[in-house]
């Protein structure tokens, strides 16, 4: 019993840390699909984040009114039901509403199966299997949505889920003893909560604002970005044999990750090129930060500190309340300078358009077409493709569209890139400022 129940509460624990990012690579199917705008798609992400941050902490300090299996099971079931309505949705208002109750059902589901996890393992393992877990999914979050996307639709991420939830219901009430209850002894860990918090919303830049610039800036697919971004989990899971093997002071450890995730971050505003190659070194800084940093930081915010429920509440409300303060000041800093980019690069079209070796009746189909185009994709990074694939034109002008195609693609991919670089340079800074709680010197308390 013992060796089917703790993997199926430690998977649980990764599928609800894996939604708050998850979604991400499916963000652009999602923007199709339900014919939104980025701003309401980014609710997809916001709505998750913001309630699982708002309620994991009251949640975690009423759970000691039930019984834990009662608890993470009650939580699995409603994160359950809610994927199932998330893949179901068919407007994005609808989406958000099973979000906010995906995560509902997350919080009640990550707060029981830390105290089952501990009933099946013991302290030390439990709550390091509980953390493990948590990080595992967040940085394989991403990846899978992607693959999955692909291979299917976004309305897969949610379906896959159900299975394991429901199977994980009954692994939760076949627990019958837990660990006794603990009048709380300790306040919550301030500092390391708040260098969580900074860290994730820093991390947003990476999980979020790299995707939509993969998939809708420079308009590869969701395996190929999947594939592109699979070099930060992977990072990530390097990071701890390193740590493992220099042994640095845990402050240290946590001031070099959040180093590394700034780096990274400042990397990924400066690329030269539309190039994959050139992500692949600033994504290995940011996964190296984040497996230096994330399971560290929550180490040191629960460790010795009783109720364990109580204070696994407060980091998980770190961490997905700085997800959404990254969200909050990134979405409106890069779809600022998106739309600030929009004239430039439609001047730049339009002289490429005159520039082009093609009749000029091609030209002024050309133009109407993309103009077409333009408007109807308002607010977001266009796709000129459909503009081209209409056109009725001569067979011997078919090779001149096509460089002019493939030189628009080139304009919108170098606009789309600047684009994106301040809310980069502002995911590094945010990365800055959590370094900035590490390193100032802690109050000595009066003796």
């Amino acid at each position: 019993m013992r060796r089917v129940v703790g993997p199926l509460l430690a998977v649980t624990v990764a599928l609800v840390l894996a939604d708050s990012a998850v979604v991400t690579l499916a963000l652009p199917d999602i923007l199709l699909n339900l014919h939104t705008s980025v701003a309401q798609v980014a609710w997809v992400l916001i709505s998750f984040n913001l309630v699982l941050g708002l309620v994991a902490a009251p949640m975690a300090i009423g759970s000691g009114l039930v019984q834990p299996r009662i608890l993470g099971a009650v939580g699995i079931a409603l994160f359950a039901g809610s994927s199932a309505w998330c893949a179901v949705a068919g407007t994005i208002e609808v989406l958000i509403a099973a979000r906010c109750l995906q995560a509902l059902g997350g919080a009640l589901a990550l707060v029981g199966c830390l105290e089952l996890l501990v009933a099946v393992y013991g302290e030390r393992r439990g709550v390091a299997t509980w953390v493990t877990a948590g990080v595992v999914g967040t940085a394989v979050g991403p990846v899978a949505g992607g693959l999955l996307t692909q291979a299917f639709s976004w309305q897969a991420i949610f379906v896959v889920q159900v299975p394991f939830a429901v199977l994980a219901v009954p692994a939760a009430l076949a627990i019958a003893t837990a660990p006794p209850l603990v009048q709380d002894r300790h306040r919550p860990a301030i500092r390391p909560n708040l260098t969580l918090a900074l860290l994730s919303a820093a991390l947003t830049a990476a999980l979020f604002l790299l995707v939509l610039l993969l998939v809708q800036g420079w308009g590869h697919s969701p395996a190929v970005a999947a594939l592109t971004v699979s070099v930060v989990p992977l990072a990530a899971l390097a990071a701890r044999p390193l740590a493992r093997l220099l042994r640095p002071p845990p402050d240290v450890e946590v001031a070099a990750g959040c180093f590394l995730v700034a780096g990274g971050l400042a990397g990924l505003a400066l690329l030269p090129s539309s190039n994959l190659a050139w992500t692949i070194a600033p994504q290995a800084l940011v996964g190296l930060g984040l497996g230096l940093t994330v399971d560290r930081l929550t180490s040191q915010a629960m460790e010795m500190r009783l109720p364990r429920a109580q204070h696994a509440g407060w980091t998980i409300g770190a961490r997905h309340l700085g997800v959404v303060l990254g969200l909050a000041i990134l979405t409106p800093v890069f779809t600022a300078d998106l739309q600030d980019a929009q004239v430039p690069a439609q001047e730049a079209i339009t002289a490429l358009v005159l520039d082009a070796p093609l009749q000029p009746d091609s030209k002024i189909a050309i133009a109407e077409a993309l103009g077409a185009e333009l408007t109807q994709q308002e607010g977001r990074i266009p796709d000129l493709h459909r503009a081209f694939a209409t056109l009725d034109l001569d067979p011997s002008e078919r090779p001149a569209a096509a460089a002019l195609e493939r030189e628009l693609d080139g304009q919108l991919e170098r606009a789309a890139t600047w684009a994106f670089r301040d809310s980069f340079l502002v995911g590094a800074l945010l990365a800055l400022l959590a370094l900035v709680t590490v390193v100032v010197p802690r109050r000595r308390s009066a003796s």
